[in-house]
């Protein structure tokens, strides 16, 4: 029951971030926003880590787990996610990130080499169907304020989430904790990322920027980030990679609902369609997984 509840509750903490992403790059550029992401998180992060007293992994087969969780997870996937949420909607952000447990549970299994079973490969390749109508279907809809290659971005940004998500899972289920691979994670890459903040906005006065614009980077810098993973990483250690990422088909829910409060944004026909496609296939899967 624990880990369902701790996966539930990242769940909910990540479906809002494609809304505090939307409204974080309407007034400064994605790059940026990224990198104070994992900067402002590294900040949090480090001193917990030494407060503390978390030991870094102890061989270097968990080392390089350790830098590619946090190279995907804090660095990759915010990237191409920011830039992607620049060119679509919330909408079409948090229903494409439903797609994260095929890709988590695929590479998941083949790392294990293990054998899907066919009633998974038949949901996920329903998922898969559902976000091709999404993505490609969405100039018959209204007013979707999405484009393809804004959904394509953050369709490729799955990718490196769901990669990150397996080997903190991995790293979690070799006895190291969550919060050690969170906390160094993005610990290490905000000092990486660091001197960039002064190149990609230079002339960027932080006083100048709305409060409501530093609230939303600071969600997805300490909810999203080191609260969020830190959950889903014990979750997933513990109750196992490809059977507890099949909850994030929930993750939808809370971002599609704060997307119409917050940013007023509509959906038509094809995105209802193609979201209930999606989520039947996961679902599908889920049961297949069980």
């Amino acid at each position: 029951m624990k880990i369902l509840a701790a996966a539930l509750i990242a769940v909910v903490l990540w479906g809002a971030s494609p809304v505090a992403a939307k409204i974080a790059v309407s007034s400064l550029s994605p790059m940026m926003v990224a990198i104070l992401r994992t900067v402002i998180g590294g900040l949090v992060a480090l001193p917990l880590a030494m407060l503390l007293r978390i030991p870094l992994p102890a061989n270097r087969a968990q080392r390089r787990l350790l830098a590619l969780s946090g190279f995907c997870g804090f660095v990759a996937f915010p990237v191409i996610f920011t830039l992607g949420i620049l060119h679509t909607s919330a909408n079409h952000a948090s229903m494409i990130l439903a797609g994260l447990p095929v890709f988590t549970g695929l590479i998941a299994m083949t790392w294990d080499r293990k054998r899907p079973a066919v009633a998974w490969w038949i949901g996920c390749t329903i998922a898969m169907a559902g976000e091709a109508l999404l993505i490609f279907g969405h100039g018959l809809d209204r007013a979707t304020g999405a484009s393809i290659g804004g959904d394509l971005l953050v369709l490729a940004s799955n990718v490196f989430a769901s990669l990150g998500y397996v080997a903190g899972g991995r790293l979690e289920r070799e006895g190291y904790s969550a919060m050690g691979t969170t906390f160094y994670g993005v610990g290490l890459y905000a000092l990486v990322l660091w001197p960039l903040l002064f190149i990609v906005e230079p002339g960027t006065a932080p006083l100048a920027v709305p409060t409501g614009i530093w609230l939303s980077i600071a969600y997805l810098a300490v909810g999203a980030t080191i609260v969020g993973y830190v959950l889903w990483y014990w979750a997933l250690g513990q109750g196992g990679i490809a059977r507890i990422a099949l909850l994030q088909f929930l993750q939808p829910v809370s971002g599609v609902i704060l997307a119409a409060i917050l940013l007023g944004e509509e959906f038509g026909a094809i995105f209802i369609t193609a979201s209930g496609v999606i989520l039947a296939g996961v679902w599908y899967a889920l049961k297949a997984n069980r």
